[in-house]
């Protein structure tokens, strides 16, 4: 099979396809060809190093997140069957790049993957695992008594946009950050105020719990009210502990029946997802540059 490896930390040239023998599904796996496969920030993060744990020694396969068609089981598999829709997510911070989305062909764990319902696309599926995983989480992990305010960074991206609609979903009212050029897809998620990203936020708040997705840290800081809750998806600056906010990163945990429910719910169009463009495995470098250059509207995913 052919599969996009890592083959030294640096930019986007690093990416390189390469040749590997098919894998083989062992007991609890199934055989997926890969439809499509979403590129990640945390892919690019990976590429320079930059994640969790420390570097991994190249050359190694990036990807999370996937959705294609089960080709073959392992021998004790009785719950797929060859020529079955799936969507699901390497548990990329354990396989570290012994396994990863870019590839035709990815021996996963059933646990690792879902049923793909007719009518929605590989490709948009794709874009839900890591993403909506990590904005259902951290709506959790914010424990939010009933119709709380919420700020959302990035909205128009995957984790801020997923976050945003859960959070209307349970009752709260919604700030969402997004680009000027971006402001009604957002509005139409049903938050109650599009922020642009560009102003100044210290007229915002005080709020009593922020979800900083990109994330902006100093500024969003300064918009939690003291004594509230301030999430973000990377290590930022501490907030001045006598202001007694609740300061913690959130850090993708795979949850199996949560994905179900919410491929579910997008396939039934109760949850909005977009792709900004598909390119061919190949162009994976491409793909990486684009998502390090910002602006496109939704995720960048890679197809055979």
């Amino acid at each position: 099979m052919q599969a996009v490896a890592v083959t030294a930390q640096g930019g986007p040239e690093v990416l390189q396809l390469i040749e590997q023998p098919d894998p083989v599904p062992g007991p609890g796996q199934v055989l997926v060809r890969v439809l499509a496969a979403v590129v990640h920030p945390a892919d690019v993060a990976a590429r320079l190093g930059l994640i969790p744990g420390g570097p991994v020694e190249p050359p190694f396969l990036p990807g999370w997140d996937f959705a294609g068609e089960v080709v073959q089981v392992g021998d004790d598999e009785a719950e797929y069957r060859p020529g079955d829709r799936v969507v699901g997510m390497v548990p990329w911070y354990r396989t570290r790049g012994a396994v990863g989305a870019y590839a035709e062909l990815i021996a996963a764990d059933t646990g690792w993957v879902v049923p793909l319902p007719d009518g929605l696309s590989p490709s948009a599926a794709a874009t839900v695992p890591l993403n909506a995983l990590t904005a259902r989480q951290a709506l959790r992990m914010m424990a939010l008594p009933p119709a709380s305010t919420v700020l959302v960074t990035g909205a128009s991206g995957g984790v801020g946009g997923f976050a945003a609609q859960l959070a209307v979903r349970a009752g709260h009212r919604v700030l969402a950050v997004a680009g000027r050029d971006d402001e009604d897809w957002v509005r139409d998620l049903g938050v109650a105020r599009v922020v642009p990203k560009d102003l100044d936020l210290a007229g915002i708040g005080p709020v009593p719990a922020v979800l900083d997705a990109v994330p902006l840290a100093e500024p969003a800081a300064a918009v939690v009210a003291d004594g509230g809750v301030l999430l973000t998806t990377r290590p930022t600056p501490p907030v001045d502990p006598a202001r007694g906010v609740r300061q913690q990163v959130v850090l993708i945990e795979f949850d199996q029946e949560a994905l179900r429910e919410l491929i579910v719910d997008v396939a039934g169009g109760r949850l909005r997802t977009r792709v900004a463009a598909t390119l061919p495995l190949a162009r994976a470098a491409e793909a990486h540059r684009m998502v390090e250059a910002g602006g496109v509207r939704g995720k960048v995913v890679l197809t055979p």
